[in-house]
């Protein structure tokens, strides 16, 4: 917990157990996240391990963690490949992503490498990766005042800078600004996981920003779930139960492909794909029994005009 009260996202774990459960397991030669692991503490790697032996424990609560690390690890596999692929296709020289958690992309893609990645997040989300990166550091490598990103693993990306920002309260172009983004050079947008969990108006406040910084060229990968009734009803029961670790994080906008086409177009950006996570599961071979998840979940391409 922070000053603000707030504590570090427990969805950045789960997504972060769930990519690590499917390292070296999942559609080999398209996804690959050896990085997960290490920001994991030792509690947290029990049930990766348990999903990567297929060896359910027993106990209700032990079950719940196995079943939730399986299943996220069924949703985070398609939607990692195409938001990698979306942003292989598309290197800028700067990489915003907007609530970032513990993304390990300015770690793992070479593509990366003359790239500016700044990672922004709640200021409570981001104490807690930069200690996860600290214990994660080689022995030889323990500060980050000289390097290129923040102490920890090496990164790929030619820099990492930390910008925290509270969507709900921050201004998020005066915390790119301080952080050294330039508005006048393409940027490429990343927004994962994050728009469920905020208001539409808040949203809408996150997208007029970005774009008020997105030069010719530039692009926004995003993330984002549509009304679903399973899904809706999985969640809540989770919450009434208390037996899901992101109980407390609920979500606060679901949006409709053609919504959320119409609110990017009247800031300037163009949707050029849009695909749900089901399809592109599909499109992988990767497994699909998570349906709910996958049918309401998408990943939407949208480019400057």
């Amino acid at each position: 917990m922070n000053e603000s009260g707030r504590t570090a996202s427990r969805t950045a774990v789960l997504v972060c157990q769930g990519r690590a459960a499917a390292d070296g397991r999942a559609v080999p030669g398209r996804f690959a996240d050896p990085m997960a692991v290490r920001l994991l503490r030792a509690p947290e790697r029990v049930p990766v391990d348990e999903v990567r032996a297929s060896t359910p424990p027993d106990g209700m609560r032990a079950r719940t963690a196995y079943e939730s690390v399986r299943a996220c690890a069924e949703v985070v596999v398609p939607r990692t490949v195409a938001i990698d692929e979306a942003l292989r296709a598309r290197v800028t020289g700067q990489l915003v992503i907007l609530g970032a958690g513990l993304d390990t992309r300015a770690w793992r893609l070479p593509e990366l490498a003359g790239t500016d990645v700044w990672e922004v997040d709640h200021p409570a989300s981001q104490e807690d990766k930069r200690a996860r990166l600290a214990a994660a550091a080689p022995a030889d490598r323990t500060v980050d005042e000289d390097g290129p990103g923040p102490a920890g693993p090496p990164v790929t990306a030619r820099f990492v800078r930390f910008t925290p920002v509270d969507f709900a309260v921050d201004d998020l172009g005066a915390a790119l600004d301080a952080a050294g983004h330039d508005p006048a050079r393409p940027t490429t947008w990343l927004w994962e996981g994050v728009v469920p969990y905020l208001t539409r108006d808040e949203v809408r406040a996150t997208v007029a920003a970005l774009a008020a910084r997105t030069a010719p060229g530039s692009a926004l990968v995003v993330n984002y779930q549509t009304p679903s009734v399973k899904a809706a009803a999985g969640r809540l029961l989770a919450r009434v139960l208390g037996s899901s670790v992101t109980s407390g994080e609920p979500w606060r906008s679901l949006w409709r492909p053609e919504q959320l086409a119409a609110l990017l177009a009247e800031y300037g950006l163009r949707v050029v794909s849009d695909d749900t996570l089901l399809a592109l599961a599909h499109s992988l071979g990767s497994p699909t029994r998570v349906r709910a998840s996958l049918r309401s979940g998408r990943v939407a391409v949208a480019e400057g005009h």
